[in-house]
């Protein structure tokens, strides 16, 4: 590490900026000036003392920290006594604040970039600003850490040699219920995101459409109340009324069993059913035949019946 022990805060030279500092346990350490460039950098999920002494070396190094929520990360800085300019970035100011930092970048400034918890560009909007960065040709440095996908992977006693991450599911039951069917095909363990008043409706609908698949509740990684539930889907759904749904939730669902990749009658309905509802006949059979297994040909049939009680749609293209 390229901290060392600070003796006294005094200006660094003839740069007019104040010395960099951080404490760890006590201790005070200098942090040099960070590279220009876009600084992605992990913070705990929870537990505070989930930070690298690289990623403290260098929210205290940069010249400013975009963050989601100032409040959030001010308790971060404050922990470690780092003294940073904070500025907002998020999904509701992105558009006015990504050009601001654009030209920080280009008069050669070191940005921090962070989420409220964990790594930055999962399940926030910090990719638009990465793409932007890189087209106008400044570094992205990654700086790994904490994160409530990997965790959770951790200790759900599920395999992990392949997974897929969806983030959080659709609101509302029918959308979220033809989601599901899709992503019932899929050959891997999945984590999901789910909020307290939606989990025990989400197991529901999880143990209705995926069937018997072992699964985990992973709620408020790394906090005081970190509570882990691993169970077949059926046990978790019948148990979700006395679950606490207070704190944040990740959902960890085994693969499929072998052979159990091809969409059951009922679930090639639904999913029919919910694309009818928006697609046109064709554009409901494409989707249908790339993620039920299903011959093209059968799936058109049921679509044209089906269609007749959704209400008429555009069937073109299909013989």
């Amino acid at each position: 590490m390229r901290a060392k022990a600070a003796s006294i805060n005094t200006p660094e030279g003839l740069t007019g900026h104040a010395t960099r500092t951080f404490t760890v346990a006590g201790h005070v350490l200098t942090a040099p000036k960070a590279a220009p460039g876009l600084h992605l950098v992990a913070t705990p999920i929870g537990n505070l003392g989930d930070i690298t002494l690289r990623a403290l070396e260098t929210l205290a190094g940069v010249d400013l920290i975009a963050c989601e929520d100032t409040r959030i990360t001010r308790r971060l800085t404050e922990r470690y006594a780092i003294s940073a300019q904070l500025k907002p970035y998020h999904e509701h100011n992105a558009a006015l604040a990504r050009p601001k930092i654009l030209e920080r970048l280009a008069q050669g400034a070191s940005i921090a970039l962070v989420s409220d918890a964990g790594t930055p560009l999962i399940s926030d909007p910090g990719f638009k600003l990465v793409r932007e960065v890189c087209a106008a040709g400044h570094q992205v440095i990654a700086l790994p850490g904490p994160s409530s996908v990997l965790s959770a992977l951790s200790v759900a006693a599920l395999p992990t040699d392949r997974f897929f991450f969806e983030g959080f599911l659709p609101t509302k039951e029918t959308a979220r219920r033809a989601r599901l069917v899709e992503l019932k095909r899929i050959d891997a363990t999945l984590v999901m995101f789910e909020s307290g008043n939606r989990v025990q409706d989400t197991l529901r609908d999880l143990a209705d459409i995926m069937g018997p698949r072992d699964a985990a509740i992973c709620r408020e990684m790394t906090k005081m109340h970190e509570d882990v539930r691993r169970a077949p889907l059926s046990q978790l759904a019948d148990a979700a009324y006395t679950l606490e749904t207070r704190g944040e939730f990740v959902l960890v669902i085994g693969p499929p069993a072998a052979g159990a990749l091809v969409m059951a009658e009922h679930e090639l309905d639904e999913l029919l059913r919910s694309s009818l509802t928006r697609d046109s006949v064709k554009d409901a059979v494409a989707h249908a035949v790339e993620v039920s297994g299903r011959p093209r040909r059968a799936i058109y049939a049921r679509a044209l019946e089906l269609s007749k009680d959704v209400g008429p749609r555009d069937a073109d293209g299909e013989d």
